[in-house]
């Protein structure tokens, strides 16, 4: 499922559960400096994007079905997973010995469920999700600027012959590091002209359903289930048959477990492993493919919000 702001993303709040804004406060003690930026000026904890490791993967990455991962956490010690101490005894003694967490994610697991079981119209928008992957289209153009000055860099150190300079002749293992290929400046317009066009879909869709729910309106039974329909299915748009390159089970072209991180996420994975491996043409190639992805998702928006024009 999609959260209620419409992230396709999980959260992991870190805060004891039983004090109000404990998560905040770890968010502002122990986040990035962006969130921790967001965190002291109070604004909602930015949910997370998913990786793998869970029972989401097959339906977020696999199947194209909107996924949230939730959890509490951040007093614990956290070592014995998969070992001989991983068991209920520990459990009872150090991790949760009042079962204060496991209470309240299971009273935020139920909220959640009931909230959207209820819900004449799914509670999702789309703006965040168009501003979490204008960001993610940022990074990669912003990686590869990055990984051109590296290169740039270390081929000029070779050059100059710095490796040399400081080589200790006694240690014959010791060598300089191979030059880089430079990299070239890539055509990012595909993808930015399909963020930009999502933004508009993303404002579109919320003035129209802001407009037909003025005053506590409610919508038609009809459009309703019409509306409900494409918002369901609307992750699926997001995914390509062929899948990622390489990994054709994993066909979700915005997140993905990193083919070299185990669970650890990537966003934009087609483009962005491409780049972080110096394939230059596999990233040119997946660039388009991308901004096509993301474009049919724009168009989903669209449908749901003429489902809300009519008359």
């Amino acid at each position: 499922m999609r959260d209620a702001q419409g992230n396709i993303l999980s959260t992991y709040t870190n805060g004891d559960p039983t004090v109000n804004g404990g998560s905040l406060a770890q968010t502002e003690l122990n986040g990035s400096a962006e969130r921790q930026q967001e965190a002291k000026a109070g604004k909602k904890i930015r949910l997370q994007p998913l990786g793998s490791g869970s029972d989401y993967t097959p339906f977020l990455q696999h199947l194209g079905i909107s996924a949230l991962n939730i959890g509490y956490g951040g007093e614990g010690e956290y070592g014995q997973y998969h070992s001989a101490y991983d068991s209920f005894d520990h459990f009872l003694r150090f991790g949760d010995p009042k079962f204060e967490y496991g209470v309240t994610l299971a009273k935020t697991g139920g909220r959640l469920v009931l909230r959207l079981a209820d819900a004449d119209v799914l509670p999702m928008t789309f703006d965040p999700f168009e501003v979490a992957v204008g960001k993610y289209v940022d990074e990669v153009v912003k990686l590869t600027t990055t990984l051109r000055e590296e290169a740039e860099e270390r081929n000029r150190r070779l050059d100059d012959k710095m490796f040399q300079a400081v080589d200790d002749p006694t240690q014959t293992y010791w060598v300089a590091p191979p030059r880089l290929d430079v990299a070239p400046y890539l055509n990012f317009a595909p993808l930015q002209n399909a963020v930009a066009a999502l933004k508009k879909s993303t404002a579109a869709y919320s003035k129209a359903y802001t407009a037909a729910t003025a005053g506590g309106k409610t919508l038609p039974a009809e459009k309703a289930n019409r509306l409900n329909e494409i918002l369901m299915k609307s992750e699926r748009a997001l995914t390509r048959p062929e899948g990622l390159p390489r990994r054709s089970w994993y066909v979700h072209q915005i997140y993905a477990p990193g083919f070299y991180t185990g669970y650890g996420v990537k966003t934009l994975p087609a483009v962005r492993e491409a780049l972080e491996q110096r394939d230059w043409k596999e990233a040119t190639a997946e660039i388009p493919l991308v901004a096509a992805t993301i474009a049919a998702f724009s168009a989903e928006i669209d449908r749901a919000t003429a489902v809300l024009n009519t008359k």
